[in-house]
Formats: structure tokens, sequence, C-alpha cells
């Protein structure tokens, strides 16, 4: 069960300045990475966050570990707002906050060993020197899946599976509270994709570990998370608890994403959603609902008024101006499956 909020994000804002000429650059716009984000998370629980490439949820999940400087907004992590810190202070937070990233190739350093990468947090830290650090080295290895002898090896001789349980190592060992993990399984196979997920879990039960995790594949975000934020162009449009999520999709975008999982019955099929057009850019987004250019249910509110994040039923939040007659709707074929126990035709066709 998940424990009191441990991370707190509030109308988080990252925006990019685009800059035009040569020896006198000017800004003439910005990209607008990240517009306007909150949402908390409990100790012990994962906060999956899904959105396809360029909606801001690398960038998110950057800002809340400060790897990078916001625009505005606040992250309040354990009481402590991680933008006013100052750098001895942001130093000892990051023992409690850590990141898996998402390419096992690039994110080890090719110069060193298993064992100066996964020791190194310990060294920064002091928490471990000389023959500790090496033993603490040869613990987490074990934990992860590898071996203790694999210390004086470097990362081109471990295969991309392995690889990444030296990330998730690394991210271990100073102990941490809150972990991302940015897309951690994306550049994997399918079968040590579940290897991966599978170990996950297992650290989380045993370290009592908080994951945001970020990621595309809806399939693998319903496994592994409690909750599941849907984001779009900069700006989260629907939250819910996941098993809620999937069986009662409030928002257009999200049931376009859900009709794209693969179903494995051959047997069964599901209206594909099709959305029109392309993301708009994020450089000069549309105005009211980001989502309107491409929505099926669009109507003239829609493009003049920015839609409030509101909670439809309990814990699931949307941002939708037309919400009342899909909520309907929803809400009717959620009632039909729960009597007859198969979805009715209305949810199935709308991709849930």
């Amino acid at each position: 069960m998940a424990g009191d909020v441990i991370l707190e994000v509030r109308d988080l804002v990252k925006h990019f300045p685009v800059t035009k000429g040569f020896l006198f650059q000017r800004s003439v716009g910005a990209v607008r990475a990240v517009d306007g984000v909150s949402f908390t998370v409990r100790e012990g629980e994962t906060l999956g966050l899904v959105g396809e490439s360029g909606c801001g949820k690398t960038t998110t999940g950057r800002l809340i570990l400060r790897l990078m400087e916001p625009t505005s907004g606040e992250v309040i992590f354990q009481g402590h707002n991680v933008f006013r810190l100052n750098k001895e202070e942001l130093r000892r937070l990051r023992r409690d906050m850590q990141i898996i990233f998402q390419d096992p190739y690039s994110s080890l350093n090719p110069r060193m060993t298993v064992g100066d990468i996964v020791g190194e947090p310990l060294e920064i830290h002091r928490l471990a020197r000389g023959r500790e650090k090496i033993r603490r080295v040869q613990e987490l290895l074990e934990i992860v899946g590898l071996s203790p002898y694999h210390v004086n090896r470097y990362p081109h001789e471990f295969s991309g599976g392995q690889r990444q349980r030296i990330g998730i190592a690394r991210a271990l060992a100073v102990n941490p509270k809150l972990v991302i993990c940015d897309e951690p399984v994306s550049a994997l196979d399918v079968s040590i994709q579940a290897q991966v997920i599978n170990l996950l879990e297992e650290l989380q039960r045993e370290f009592k570990l908080t994951y945001i995790f970020i990621a595309h594949d809806l399939s693998v975000v319903k496994h592994i998370s409690d909750r599941i934020a849907v984001m779009y162009l900069g700006k989260i449009v629907e939250l819910a608890p996941a098993d809620e999520l999937f069986e009662n999709p409030q928002h257009p975008y999200t049931e376009a994403l859900l009709s794209a999982v693969p179903i494995p019955d051959p047997e069964v099929k599901r209206e594909r959603i099709i959305l029109p057009g392309d993301v708009p850019s994020p450089v000069n987004p549309p105005s009211g609902c980001r989502f309107h250019t491409r929505c099926m249910y669009a109507v003239e509110s829609c493009r003049r008024e920015e839609p409030p994040f509101e909670e439809v039923f309990p814990g699931h939040w949307v941002a939708c101006p037309v919400l009342p007659f899909r909520h309907q709707r929803s809400r009717a074929a959620v009632v039909a499956k729960n009597r007859t126990g198969q979805p009715s035709a209305g949810l199935s066709g709308a991709g849930g």
C-alpha cells in the first residue's frame, strides 16, 4: 500500500528558447516542452508517465531531479523545494533521488570498469571506500542478477540487458527512496524487458522504493504502475489508477493510445483509432485544448478555452471540455461491462 506523499510537483514549466542569428542571437520563441504539470507521488507506489515522443515526459523526470533548471514551478520532495536548495543541500538530497537512463549503452562510461561505475556514487557520498566499497559493489551486482567477478569488466563486454542491470545497481548504490525510470526497457528485446520489469518490481518490494516509470509502451506501464498519467504536448491530460484508465478511458487521446495496444488473443478485434494530422509544434501549440486539432469530439469551445483538470471519478482526473457528454457514454459502457462480464460495443469501439 502507498504511504504518505513523498513528491509533489506543482505547475512545473520548462521552455527552451529558440534563437535566431549567428553573432547577435535573439530570442524568437520558445519550445514549450513542459507547460504546467502537476501531480503527487506517494511512498511505495509507481506512477507511470506515458505519451508520444516529444510530449515532455523525459524533461519532466529530469526537472524533478534538477538535472536541468525549470522556467517556473515547484518540486517538493520530502518537504524540501528542490529548486531552492544550494549545491551542498542538493548533493545530500541526491542520495534519495536517482535515475535509470533509457540507453544502457551511452549511459555507462566505456572507460570505467563495472566496479568503478557502481562504486562511484559510494565515494561521492562518502558511504564506502577501499575493500568496503568493493564488497558493497559485489553485493549490488548479485542483487541485480549479475556475478561478483564482473567488477573488473568493462561495459562493452555485456549485453544490453546486462548493461541495464548495471545501471540499476548504480542507482541503488546510495539507497534511494525515489527512482525515476526513464524508459528503462525501450532499448531491450521483449524477453529481456520482462526480466528487467520483474527485477524492478522485486527491488521495489525489497527496498521499499518509489518509482516514476516513464515509457511509451502502455502494456508495460500497466503491468508495473499503480497510477498512470497521460501527457500530450507538455501537459497531463488524464491521470487515474492503472486498471481504471484501461477500463474507463475518458480523454480522446487516451482512447487512441489504448486502441493501439496489441491484444494477445487473435480472435479479439479492437477498432483502431487513427488520429488525423501530426502532433502540433511545441513552439506554437494550439489555443484552447491542445488536442482539439486531432480530436474527433472537438467543439467550438475546445478551440477557445483551455480545459480545467477535473476529478470525474474518485482518483480519476481529466482535462476535456466535452467531458459531460463522453462521461455518460463511458459510464454506461462500464456499467454494461460489470453486468455482463464483457465490454459493451461502445467501450470496445472507443478503444478501451
